[in-house]
């Protein structure tokens, strides 16, 4: 019999919790009409799922009310978020990706500058370096943005003093993440977003890993974006929001109905939206039980590796973290030998980002912290959720430990 699996890969995606499962399966056979619809069943679909997105709106520290109320988008999940985010605030559609269609450029017209940090999520990442790349089919009005990059130090921590140099009067946006995907470092976003603001320069943060973990307020970042989605705390698959700042603008990606104001046209899923709902209510309500019990079982898992493996490194661990991240290199082995071996053994983590979790090449956010190569090949990263607990940590702690003498004795 293979082992009992214990799932410590939650930073990818956090099992859907029973009673958000029953809130989703209530909502779909509840709510059948269009929320478009004009008919009772569809005037009963669009009530639910306003109030879906105003309670979201609310625990994320957004405003609801009045005249300067802020803009909350459903879309299918963070990595649409995050590149509505990109080209909508850099005024960017889909056609101009194509050739022809569009007016020349200008005379004298310069090209926007965009800042990212080094450690983005690929959703962030790739989007924007194929905005910036010069793609021949390019033609007409489309000018590319200068893509530059803020760096951080070998804490894991975005370059503050950086970030102001790199602000002029043609930048456009930054985008910084609220935490680390992969290290669980969290960054002082509420910072750079004050440096962005006396530039006149817009800031997105890709909150994905922070909203259900720790307290996210919206209008104390002072961000003019934010993205988050369901699937990280135990919501639903398939949904997720784009918070925009009152008077933002933003251009949508997509064209064909007036759903969203138009800016994310489309059926919403009024299920989903009540499932992303209910999982953030169930979080409010146990925020800081979770946050006292996971750091306590991150904690331990960590003190029990290090102590069976000395020359293992918490990376990270010098700066404040998120609960339930943890990313150590086991010195020694490979980061992907350890994965696949650790599969069989019944322990679920990964190599990185889930969206990057297949690729054999080091991991871009390590690199860019300066780590030394024995430490960015041996890296794993060990994600936590509401539901794991204490016998798993310390029967994970075991197996790891198993594998990694074994792996050391086959090497």
């Amino acid at each position: 019999m293979p082992p009992a699996a214990i799932y410590l890969d939650h930073n990818a995606t956090a099992p859907i919790l029973p009673e958000v499962a029953d809130a989703v399966r209530e909502a779909a056979l509840r709510y059948h009409g269009n929320p478009a619809s004009q008919h009772d069943a569809g005037r009963q679909a669009r009530r639910a799922l306003e109030q879906a997105r105003v309670r979201i709106a609310e625990i994320l520290g957004a405003r609801t009310a009045g005249m300067d109320a802020d803009q909350l988008i459903f879309t299918s999940g963070g990595t649409e978020s995050n590149n509505l985010a990109i080209h909508g605030l850099l005024g960017l559609t889909a056609g101009t990706l194509r050739a022809g269609g569009m007016n020349p450029p200008a005379h004298g017209a310069t090209s926007p500058r965009l800042v990212i940090s080094t450690i983005e999520h690929p959703s962030i990442a790739r989007t924007a370096e194929s905005l910036a790349l010069p793609i021949p089919t390019r033609v007409g009005g489309f000018i590319p943005p200068v893509l530059q990059t803020l760096g951080v130090n070998a804490a894991g921590v975005i370059r503050l003093d950086q970030l102001e140099s790199l602000l002029t009067p043609t930048t456009q946006l930054a985008s910084i993440m609220l935490a680390s995907n992969e290290t669980g470092v969290l960054q002082p976003v509420a910072e750079a977003a004050a440096i962005c603001r006396r530039h006149g320069v817009l800031l997105h943060t890709d909150a994905t890993q922070v909203v259900g973990k720790l307290p996210v307020n919206f209008t104390a970042l002072g961000v003019d974006a934010l993205t988050a989605t369901a699937h990280k705390f135990h919501g639903p698959l398939g949904v997720g929001v784009l918070l925009l700042r009152h008077g933002v603008q933003l251009t949508p990606a997509l064209h064909g109905g007036f759903q969203q104001a138009a800016l994310r046209p489309g059926t919403e899923s009024v299920s989903l939206a009540i499932g992303m709902q209910t999982a953030l209510e169930l979080w409010q309500r146990e925020a800081n039980a979770r946050r006292e019990r996971m750091t306590m079982l991150r904690d331990h898992f960590e003190q029990t590796i290090r102590a069976g493996w000395p020359a293992a490194v918490v990376i990270g661990a010098q700066s404040p973290r998120l609960p339930h991240t943890s990313n150590i290199a086991l010195i020694g082995l490979d980061r992907q030998a350890l994965v696949m071996a650790l599969d069989l053994a019944g322990v679920a983590c990964s190599s990185g980002s889930a969206c990057a979790s297949g690729s054999s090449e080091p991991s871009p956010t390590l690199l860019a912290m300066g780590l030394p190569e024995e430490q960015i090949s041996a890296s794993v990263r060990f994600s936590l959720g509401a539901t794991t607990t204490p016998a798993e940590i310390d029967e994970a702690a075991r197996r790891i430990l198993n594998v990694c003498n074994n792996l050391r004795r086959v090497g």
